[in-house]
């Protein structure tokens, strides 16, 4: 890695770079729909609570290059401590240099210093690519199946489906 290149924590001043790095990411992804005031808002959970997960940023200068967030969660079948891989993403013109390989094992060394005891992602089942990125680095194909559950009908990104609540069940 170019020595002007760094991979650090990310901080709140960072927000609007990694909205924009996000924005990139779910313009192409069937699942998603690009929100950059969602964006921001989750980008901002996980940074004012470090307990919430870690984001950390590849950096040239002031420009974020590149961007990998990491969801802390408890696993009952490990008995402890994992972390969720939820975004790893490198602008489109620096891609191909190995720096999404950088970032990923920055956060694999993090989560094994900390003592977390298992990563998982999700990947898009039709990306060859990103999932060849990962067997390559270690990561294994589950048998597990995600699934989701949407509590409004506009959160689903093609807004079709039969929601499961109740607009006033909340207020009961």
């Amino acid at each position: 890695m170019p020595d002007h290149l760094r991979i650090e924590p990310a901080t709140i001043d960072d927000l609007p770079q990694l909205a924009d790095l996000l924005h990139g990411l779910f313009s192409q992804e069937a699942d998603f729909i690009p929100n950059r005031e969602k964006q921001m808002k989750g980008l901002r959970l996980i940074l004012e609570q470090p307990s919430r997960g870690r984001i950390f940023v590849l950096r040239s200068g002031s420009r974020i290059i590149g961007m990998i967030n990491l969801l802390i969660t408890i696993s009952t079948a490990e008995g402890g401590f994992v972390l969720i891989l939820e975004d790893l993403v490198i602008l489109c013109d620096h891609r191909g240099q190995g720096y999404g390989g950088r970032l990923l094992e920055h956060a694999l060394g993090y989560a094994m210093a900390k003592g977390f005891l298992r990563v998982t992602l999700l990947t898009d089942k039709l990306e060859n690519r990103a999932r060849e990125f990962y067997e390559h680095h270690g990561f294994r194909q589950s048998g597990m199946v995600p699934m989701r559950y949407y509590f409004s009908l506009q959160d689903k990104p093609d807004g079709t489906g039969v929601s499961g609540s109740d607009e006033n069940s909340a207020n009961e």
